[in-house]
């Protein structure tokens, strides 16, 4: 079990041997770029941990998080402050070969769709010229795809995209523009479409989980979800330089299981001692993403849905602490 914030913080940047032998190969450096969020840090030093000695991993973010900053450069990642919208300080950027495009906005995105739309959007155009000879791993989301039907199995690659409210169009319109940077100055790239990364700190099992320990009702709307361990998703992610092409390829991120929230919520509950409680009914249809392209390329992950639950419901039980960011993975009209 995983019982401390410190222990947690250990599993999720241990490099796997994958890993290293991925960072070993890297021709140049690596850049990150928006570490600032969920799963940056951890990547950034996952990165430093599986890189060679003399490879650089550089990490730029605003930085306004106390204590990040400090806690990269012990680490051994090289920190760069910066507002990557303001045209002079993404020119100040070093030149690097790899760059991980790991910035954008979902959260808050009905309150201010314009600064979603320059964050998701037009932001991926101005790293696409300052970063023209360089390789680019950015992330996506599975939000693109719109509602798949549960028993189908998730949407793959290859299907329309029919998204769900703005923040899920300034997804796909992030996808188009980086697509058409690699097509047209021949940029090697990958778009990791993820959904949903969790640790135990944030994400859908934890949400559905703090709601059965507090006693409310589980929303059944949405009733079934893909996870995937922090810890494989940003590992993939530094395995992908090698997978990069032009046009950009697109891949599915997630975990290869279709869980339902109705037996989350109920192994969760049993684990505390606690019957839950539901509202709604579960729709036949989920966002849901099959990930079974990525897992020929990469492996399964390395922690499955089980582990993940009993690690998440143990958490739950003791205490942990959280990063009070929920993912609304319940909200079916797309607005967050």
């Amino acid at each position: 079990m995983i019982t401390t914030v410190a222990e947690l913080e250990e599993v999720l940047t241990c490099p796997s041997d994958a890993d290293r032998e991925a960072m070993a190969a890297l021709d140049g450096d690596l850049l990150i770029l928006g570490v600032g969020g969920k799963m940056g840090p951890t990547l950034a030093i996952r990165a430093r941990r599986a890189a060679p000695a003399g490879k650089r991993i550089i990490a730029v973010a605003r930085f306004s998080e106390h204590g990040l900053r400090e806690q990269l450069e012990a680490a051994g990642v090289e920190c760069i402050k910066a507002d990557l919208l303001d045209p002079a300080q993404l020119a100040a950027l070093p030149d690097v070969r790899n760059v991980l495009c790991m910035f954008g906005r979902k959260f808050g995105s009905t309150g201010d769709p314009t600064l979603t739309w320059a964050m998701n959007v037009h932001l991926p155009g101005l790293v696409c010229e300052r970063f023209k000879h360089s390789k680019i791993v950015a992330f996506s989301s599975g939000n693109v795809y719109g509602y798949s039907h549960v028993a189908r199995g998730g949407s793959v690659e290859t299907d329309e995209c029919v998204p769900v409210g703005e923040y899920a169009w300034t997804g796909l319109g992030r996808e188009r523009i980086y697509d058409y940077y690699s097509r047209h100055n021949k940029i090697p790239m990958i778009l990791l479409r993820l959904n949903y990364a969790i640790d135990l700190r944030y994400g859908v099992l934890l949400d559905i989980g703090t709601k059965v320990a507090e006693r409310k009702p589980v929303d059944l709307s949405m009733g079934a979800a893909n996870v995937i361990w922090q810890g494989d998703a940003n590992s993939v992610a530094l395995r992908s330089f090698s997978h990069c092409t032009s046009p950009a390829t697109v891949l599915n991120l997630t975990g290869p299981e279709t869980l339902s929230v109705r037996r989350i919520a109920e192994y969760i509950g049993s684990h505390l001692g606690i019957n839950p409680e539901f509202t709604g009914t579960e729709s036949t249809d989920a966002l849901l993403n099959n990930a079974q392209r990525c897992h020929r390329i990469y492996g399964y992950p390395s922690v499955t849905a089980d582990q993940m639950l009993e690690w998440t419901a143990e958490w739950i039980a003791l205490g942990g602490a959280t990063l009070n960011k929920p993912t609304h993975f319940e909200a079916r009209d797309g607005k967050f």
